[in-house]
C-alpha cells in the first residue's frame, strides 16, 4: 500500500473527463458495480462528477447495476445491497439522475437449477458455464433492454490497463484510435468507457482512503475486506473480458460455492477472521469440488446424449482396479447384453480397445439424478446449520424457493416420477413449500412396475421410455403440439442409443 496521497490534479482531471463524456451525447450510462475497489472508485467518481454539473446538464439517466448471482458470499451481497440503497437515497436527495439495479439470472439458468436441476458438473477453469449464465447474460439483458429503449448505451466499467497482460490486450483490441469509447465485443449498440484505465492499484486505494464516500460508506471497511484477498470479482459484461478476468474463487467478492479454484481463500479468510458460521459453507463447497470427477456421481454420456472417449494409459491404472477390456466394435453389444444404463450406472470399470490398440474409457457427463439428490440434501442440511447460527434471521437462504421449483421441474423431465424434491425438502427441513401438484400422477406405481418389467423383457432402456412419456405429457392438452415430433426425434437420435 502506498503512503503517498493521491494526486488531486489526477482526480480532478478524471472527473472532468467523466463530465465531458457524459455531456458528449444522449446515450444513457450503465455503470457496473461489483462491490470491489475498482468499481467503487468508478461509481464514486461518477457520482462526484455529476454532482458538480448544473441541474440543466443532467439530462440522461445513469443506471448503476450490480450482478447478484444468488450464490454470492453472504457478507458481500449484504454489503452491496446496503450500498446500492445508500447510493439511490443520496442521489434522490441531491437530484442526480442515478438509478440502482440488481441483475439476476433467469430462474431456469440459476446456479442451483443448472447444477442440481440439470446436472451440470461443478464449474472448472476450462468449463466455467457459471460466468455466462450468472453474470454476462443477466447484465447484457439489462443493457439490451436499454438499447431497445434508447437506441444506444455507454457502459462505464472499472477496468484498468495494468491489471494483467491479457486484460491489456483485450482492452487494446476494442479501443478505437482517437476515441474515448471502446467497442463492446458482442453488443453492437453498446460502447465501453473506462475512466480509470490509467489508475494503478495504489491510485485506487489512495483515492478511496483519501476521499470520503459521498453516500456515507466507510471505505476503510472495504479495505478490511481485501486483507488476505487477491482480487475482486468484477461485473463482467463481455465474453472477451471473461477470459482475462480469471476465477473469482480467490476473491472476497466471488461466489461462496466457487469450485473453479482448488482452494477457496475467500471463505477461509472470513472464517479465520472470526466468521465461524461460514464453516458449513466451506465444508459443502469442498465436498462439491471433491465429488466432481468421481465417476459414480456422473452419467456416462453428455447432456445431449453424446458419448465420447478419453485416452487411457494402462501404466497409470491401479493394479487393484479391475477393468474389463473389450474391442471397440463390441461396445454396443456389451452394454445391451449387460443392460447398462449410461445415465445411472455408477461403477463402470470398462476399457475400450480401438483398432490401433489404444485404450480408452467412457467420458463423464452431467451429475446423475441420484447424485443430484445427494447434493440437494447436503445443501439443505448446510442451510439448516447456518440458520441455527442466525436466530435473528431464520429465513436465511442458500437456495431459494424458485430454485427448488425449477429443480423439481427438471427432475420430473428427467424421469423422477417419485417427485423427490418436495420429499427431500420435507425430510431435511420438516417444512412444506407451496408445491403445485397434479391430482393425477404421470404414471401409477403399479404401471411403473409393469413398465420396468416390459422394458427389461424387450431390452428397452427404461430411462428412454420415461423421457418419451414425459415429452408426451409436456405437450398433452394443446391443440397444436408444435415441437413434439422434434423433441421426440432429438431424444431418439442421442449417441448413447446408437453405440
Amino acid at each position: 500500500m502506498s503512503t503517498k496521497f493521491i494526486n488531486a490534479e489526477m482526480i480532478e482531471t478524471t472527473k472532468k473527463h467523466i463530465q465531458d463524456v457524459y455531456l458528449m451525447d444522449d446515450r444513457p450510462w450503465v455503470v457496473g458495480y461489483s462491490g470491489g475497489k475498482d468499481s467503487t472508485v468508478v461509481v464514486q467518481l461518477v457520482f462526484e462528477a455529476l454532482r458538480e454539473l448544473k441541474s440543466e446538464q443532467l439530462k440522461k439517466k445513469v443506471y448503476v447495476i450490480s450482478s447478484d448471482t444468488l450464490v454470492e458470499t453472504p457478507l458481500i451481497i449484504s454489503s452491496i445491497n446496503t450500498t446500492l440503497m445508500r447510493i439511490q437515497d443520496k442521489a434522490l436527495e441531491i437530484g442526480l439522475p442515478i438509478e440502482t439495479h440488481k441483475v439476476r439470472p433467469d430462474a431456469s439458468k440459476s446456479f442451483w437449477a443448472s447444477l442440481i436441476g440439470k446436472g451440470y458438473p461443478s464449474p472448472r477453469q476450462k468449463f466455467r458455464w457459471c460466468t455466462d449464465r450468472l453474470k454476462i447474460d443477466p447484465a447484457n439483458k439489462f443493457i439490451l433492454d436499454k438499447v431497445s429503449k434508447f437506441g444506444e448505451v455507454n457502459m462505464v466499467l472499472g477496468v484498468r490497463d495494468n491489471e494483467s497482460q491479457t486484460r491489456d490486450q483485450v482492452m487494446k483490441s476494442h479501443t478505437i484510435e482517437g476515441k474515448v469509447l471502446m467497442r463492446h465485443s458482442s453488443l453492437s449498440n453498446a460502447f465501453v468507457f473506462a475512466p480509470i484505465r490509467q489508475f494503478s492499484v495504489d491510485d485506487v486505494w489512495d483515492y478511496l482512503l483519501t476521499y470520503p464516500s459521498p453516500w456515507g460508506n466507510d471505505n476503510h471497511e472495504l479495505l478490511s475486506l481485501y486483507q488476505n484477498s487477491n482480487s475482486e470479482c468484477p461485473l463482467i459484461v463481455d465474453k472477451d473480458i471473461k477470459e482475462s478476468a480469471g476465477s473469482c474463487g480467490n476473491s472476497r467478492f466471488g461466489c461462496w460455492v466457487c469450485t473453479v479454484v482448488k482452494k477457496d481463500k475467500a471463505l477461509i479468510g472470513f472464517i479465520e477472521n472470526g466468521e465461524d458460521w461460514m464453516v458449513p459453507l466451506l465444508e459443502f463447497r469442498n465436498w462439491l469440488s471433491d465429488i466432481r470427477d468421481i465417476p459414480k456421481y456422473r452419467q456416462k454420456h453428455r447432456m445431449n446424449g453424446q458419448v465420447y472417449m478419453l485416452p487411457v494409459n494402462l501404466e497409470d491404472i491401479d493394479e487393484e482396479d479391475k477393468y474389463t477390456i473389450i474391442e471397440e466394435e463390441e461396445l454396443s453389444n456389451y452394454i445391451e447384453k449387460n443392460q447398462i444404463n449410461l445415465a445411472t450406472v455408477e461403477e463402470l470399470n470398462l476399457l475400450v480397445k480401438d483398432k490401433e490398440g489404444n485404450h480408452k474409457k467412457l467420458g463423464l457427463g452431467p451429475f446423475t439424478l441420484k447424485a443430484r439428490e445427494e447434493i440437494l440434501r447436503f445443501l439443505l442440511e448446510t442451510q439448516m446449520k447456518v440458520q441455527e447460527q442466525h436466530p435473528d434471521d431464520p429465513e436465511f437462504e442458500l437456495i431459494r424457493e424458485d430454485d427448488l421449483q425449477m429443480i423439481r421441474k427438471y427432475w420430473l423431465t428427467d424421469g423422477d416420477w417419485d417427485d423427490r424434491v418436495p420429499k427431500i425438502y420435507k425430510e431435511v427441513t420438516g417444512k412444506d413449500l407451496d408445491w403445485e401438484y397434479n391430482d393425477r400422477p404421470l404414471i401409477e406405481e403399479e404401471q411403473l412396475t409393469d413398465l420396468e418389467i416390459l422394458s427389461q423383457d424387450y431390452g428397452l432402456n427404461l430411462q428412454l421410455l420415461k423421457k418419451l412419456i414425459s415429452i408426451e405429457k409436456k405437450y398433452s392438452g394443446y391443440k397444436v403440439r408444435r415441437g413434439l415430433h422434434q423433441d421426440i426425434e432429438k431424444t431418439l437420435k442421442q449417441d448413447w442409443l446408437h453405440l
